[in-house]
């Protein structure tokens, strides 16, 4: 059997949780979700990680970095954890150390499958294509003018360059 699409499990959860319109509360689906979200200072090359604890899953985000950026961090290790969680479970714990997933230079250059499609699910769960597709229809877009881009990006909490890689993905 074929495992549903990082896009289809975003859209999916989407729908469980009843959420039809930007931004989209990746906090409040951790929560559904009964995953605890942690802020904490971490190296600045290190976006967040995702472990478990006595039976809990728990999102670590590094709190120096942009809330957009914490926001797709969240999402990408909801994604893990929709996707992959038999990588973050099936770990054997020896004195309180876990198997963690890092969200790292690894991640953001696409290379690993795993971190693609937590990229992927990130994509689809913070800008659900639906109301992406909505929102472009009611914008005009100049080749030379940023600023719908931008309004874009606003309205859905994202980068303009996440909003532009995610827009060009649409078509």
């Amino acid at each position: 059997m074929k495992r549903p699409s990082p896009a289809a499990k975003a859209k999916e959860l989407l729908r469980q949780c009843d959420i039809t319109s930007a931004p989209v509360p990746v906090d409040s689906i951790a929560k559904y979700l009964g995953v605890e979200i942690r802020y904490a200072r971490l190296d600045d090359e290190l976006s967040g990680m995702i472990f478990v604890k006595d039976g809990r899953p728990i999102i670590g985000v590094n709190a120096l970095h942009h809330p957009n950026r914490q926001r797709f961090t969240i999402a990408h290790e909801l994604g893990h954890y929709m996707l992959h969680r038999e990588l973050i479970t099936n770990s054997v714990h020896v004195d309180k150390q876990f198997k963690v997933l890092m969200r790292d230079s690894n991640a953001g250059t696409g290379t690993q499958r795993v971190e693609v499609e937590a990229n992927q699910f990130a994509a689809a769960l913070l800008m659900p294509e639906p109301l992406v597709l909505k929102a472009i229809a009611d914008h005009t877009f100049d080749i030379d003018d940023e600023n719908p881009l931008g309004e874009l990006a606003k309205q859905f909490k994202v980068s303009r360059q996440t909003m532009e890689y995610r827009v060009r993905n649409l078509g």
